[in-house]
């Protein structure tokens, strides 16, 4: 991932700036004061230490005044935090920059004068999940996490999706606690903050939704400083005696209203599986099961129906199977979105950060010719083999190449089964201890091939 810039800018007329790969900017305007009024807001997230006992309000002014002084290009990345600055060394764990690329096409660079950064201050709960028992001694229903918690940091990042479908989440997210806290009459615009997003196990949707409410948690962290996220699995509601499932709607929805109670809590509802409402419904219809759980679809409807008025709450779910999906609540959702089996692209990026990951703990032996071991995107992979002249090291573009290749053989893989495709090829080498990159991608595309042929057809 590629690191801010400082650019030392004290004649602006006539300057050339190049990128980090040498490829030359747009020309900068002659002087700051000649850039519009309007500047793209872009956000700066900072990670506390655990033992950070400052202020995020002071650590905010902080980190504001450290931009202020210091003439950055903005990319996604990490900012190192100065060492000249005691407070911030003491306090802050790390800084970067997010979601550029919103703002930014073809490998431009946002200069400082042009940006107007948003310091998002958060510290990590270490609390981990939290199980409560139910009378019979048997776990819940459903589990609870203080966001944003230290097992969900990173996640947002290496998840990798067709362009504009995160970014698309974080507009809706903000539009709908927007028009909330406005007092927008409901009557006249309608919006239920439901979320739903559906496709093929393993393409992560879980996995976004819980992303998605670690990064609103730490968005919105001035507006909402608690966050808590309740993961649901529908299924488990569905208790095998019946009688019992209506009590565990009942427990779930009682403590989801005890918690937006306090207004400055925000919570997010995960329900996975939602598609079992479906089936619970429809088997009560057909006789096949008590009718006891058509009631329990009902009440979980009529109580998300109630959730509606509570401006604090954003309900996310899931479904593997769509067409399947209980069209009562489709009806509900405000955003549905399909999540389906990475492109070529998707998978590139995926198999490029595994295979940096690698790099980076010394798993993959050194790369001749690249000092910094960074590995092209797959945009600038497709601008290289354009080019006639290769100015990278041989060495580091072949393995691109192959990575590519990789990628291409992966077709029909998901995400979670690429994740683990460095890992199953790793495990076929014969010397795990010194692991050449080139033989490491020619056993991942036999590994990827093989996984293809051992799909169900």
């Amino acid at each position: 991932m590629s690191s801010p810039m400082d650019i030392s800018v004290p004649n602006l007329e006539g300057v050339k700036i190049s990128d980090q790969n040498g490829v030359p900017l747009a020309p900068p305007p002659a002087s700051p004061s000649n850039v519009p009024h309007e500047k793209f807001h872009v956000s700066v997230e900072v990670c506390l230490k655990p033992s950070s006992t400052a202020r995020p309000d002071d650590v905010q002014k902080a980190v504001e005044q450290m931009l202020e002084k210091r003439s950055l290009s903005y990319v996604d990345g990490p900012i190192p935090v100065p060492n000249d600055d005691p407070f911030l060394m003491e306090n802050v764990h790390r800084i970067c920059i997010c979601d550029t690329d919103e703002w930014v096409k073809n490998h431009d660079i946002l200069l400082f004068w042009q940006v107007k950064p948003i310091v998002h201050v958060f510290q990590l709960s270490e609390e981990g999940p939290c199980e409560e028992l139910t009378g019979d001694g048997q776990l819940s229903s459903f589990n609870e996490w203080i966001l944003p918690a230290k097992e969900f940091d990173g996640m947002w990042e290496s998840l990798i999706y067709e362009s504009g479908l995160k970014q698309r989440l974080l507009r809706y997210a903000a539009s709908a606690l927007l028009f909330t806290e406005k007092g927008v009459d409901p009557f006249l615009v309608s919006w239920n903050r439901i979320i739903l997003l559906h496709g093929p196990p393993g393409t992560g949707k879980t996995s976004l939704c819980k992303a998605l409410a670690q990064k609103l948690s730490i968005r919105f962290s001035s507006r909402y400083p608690q966050c808590q996220l309740i993961e649901v699995n529908a299924h488990s509601l569905f208790s095998k005696w019946f009688s019992e499932s209506g009590k565990l709607v009942a427990k779930l929805f009682q403590k989801i209203q005890e918690m937006i109670e306090e207004e400055n809590n925000l919570v997010f509802v995960l329900i996975d599986e939602v598609e079992s409402l479906a089936a619970a419904r429809k088997a009560a219809l057909s006789g096949s099961e008590p009718s006891d759980s058509i009631r329990v679809v009902n009440a979980l409807l009529t109580q998300m129906d109630k959730l509606k008025s509570s401006p604090n709450v954003i309900i996310l779910t899931t479904s593997n199977i769509t067409a399947a999906i209980d069209i009562a609540f489709v009806d509900r959702a405000d955003i549905k979105a399909y999540v389906g089996p990475p492109t070529l692209q998707a998978r590139y990026e995926i198999l490029r950060s595994c295979l940096q990951e690698l790099i980076r703990t010394g798993i993959i032996s050194n790369i001749q010719g690249s000092s910094q071991y960074i590995l092209s995107d797959y945009v600038t992979l497709k601008e290289k083999l354009n080019m006639h002249e290769i100015q990278e090291a041989q060495t580091t573009f072949h393995l691109c190449k192959q990575l590519a290749e990789a990628a291409e053989a992966c077709e029909g893989l998901s995400g979670r089964t690429l994740r683990k495709l460095p890992f199953l090829a790793h495990a076929e080498l014969d010397n795990p201890y010194c692991c050449d990159p080139n033989k490491l991608l020619n056993t991942m595309i036999d590994t990827a091939r093989r996984e293809r042929s051992e799909l169900p057809d």
